[in-house]
């Protein structure tokens, strides 16, 4: 398992907004990239429980309207809209917190477009790691998707955790990193706080904390 990291990610379009959401400080970083597939393949790929967990995690529930979802070890939540094949959206639960996700998939010529937003409200996890905390867990995710789009087989759980502590895979998550922290600023943050954040979060993904990091927890 080996990536041409930045083909990989420089297939993505990254973006963080901040706003309000229910009178509280919020931000939504949204990724959008094209795979070779068509709309129905990809949307089954993002919500078939058979496929998901083909490049993504193990899940269990109800996938469907008002259905509540758990991936293994990971966030949980409730389906609250679905119109297929185009869109759903549904509450990220993890860790005690509560962000959202929201899902669509449209066509672009003889491809189809995914794009993923994850909304969350500023607290002290966002002002410690910022939108990599995030970010950089579904970049991985949906490289993890390419592949299973192209093959069509399950991505392998033992040869995916030995990659992410290979170099290949450290360039990957590290190289992410700065890619949200450069749509960190792009979104208005000061470059040295923004900076601040991301290197603590790619520290994280790494396996290498310094002396004041803290588990990002980013259910991603």
């Amino acid at each position: 398992m080996e990536f041409d990291v930045a083909k990989v990610l420089g297939l993505v379009t990254r973006a963080v907004k901040n706003f309000e959401k229910d009178g509280k400080p919020a931000s939504t970083v949204t990724l959008s990239r094209l795979y070779d597939t068509d709309v129905d393949d990809l949307w089954d790929a993002v919500t078939s429980a058979e496929r998901i967990p083909r490049w993504f995690l193990p899940v269990e529930g109800e996938l469907k309207l008002g259905g509540r979802y758990q991936l293994k070890g990971n966030a949980g939540g409730t389906i609250t809209a679905c119109t297929p094949p185009k869109h759903f959206a549904a509450t990220w639960e993890f860790g005690g917190g509560v962000s959202w996700i929201d899902v669509s998939v449209a066509a672009v010529g003889a491809q189809a477009r995914l794009t993923l937003e994850h909304t969350a409200i500023i607290e002290d996890h966002w002002k410690q790691f910022g939108p990599g905390a995030v970010g950089i867990g579904w970049d991985l995710a949906l490289a993890g998707l390419e592949l299973h789009l192209a093959s069509r087989a399950a991505v392998d759980q033992a040869e995916a955790m030995a990659w992410m502590g290979s170099a290949n895979g450290k360039d990957f998550m590290g190289e992410s990193g700065e890619r949200w922290r450069a749509a960190h600023v792009a979104s208005g943050e000061d470059p040295a706080s923004a900076k601040e954040r991301s290197d603590r979060t790619i520290a994280f993904f790494r396996g290498e904390p310094p002396p004041d990091i803290a588990h990002p927890g980013t259910g991603s």
